[in-house]
């Protein structure tokens, strides 16, 4: 987490731990680089679908937070990012203990940012590709501080 400057990984810390859903399930940033996010969370059992996989909602908003996080990497300063459009390709089921969500920047725009994110189901210290992910990101401006 040193290609990016601490103000940066400071500002993704903070927005981390105010979402809500992250904290619910235990989530947490593993790794953390310019244009790169992984993030980590076990599989709840308040979490699984009727067959006992991690449900599909779960995976999803792991690489979608993944990626949103690895755009906001890339941002100056004054700037956030929300997800404009995402894909999901279900892979495979999400059978294990936890999941790993990897988030990257495909390219810098100004106004577009695309990004991709792959999950991982952990079982065993085995990882299964359970999902890829594509998406756009969208720059926004950061209302100024009430005074």
């Amino acid at each position: 987490m040193t290609d990016i400057p601490q103000d940066t990984v400071t500002k993704i810390r903070d927005s981390f731990a105010a979402q809500n859903l992250m904290t619910l399930i235990g989530a947490d940033i593993t790794d953390l680089r310019y244009g790169f996010c992984q993030i980590t969370a076990p599989i709840p059992d308040t979490m699984r679908q009727q067959h006992g996989f991690g449900h599909a909602a779960l995976t999803f908003a792991l690489g979608d937070t993944a990626a949103g996080y690895a755009a906001l990497s890339v941002m100056p300063d004054g700037h956030e990012v929300l997800t404009s459009e995402i894909k999901i390709n279900l892979l495979a089921p999400a059978k294990g203990d936890r999941l790993v969500a990897e988030g990257c920047v495909l390219r810098i725009g100004r106004r577009l940012i695309p990004v991709e994110a792959d999950v991982w189901a952990e079982q065993d210290g085995q990882r299964t590709l359970i999902a890829k992910l594509l998406g756009t990101m969208v720059p926004v401006s950061t209302p100024p501080a009430a005074t």
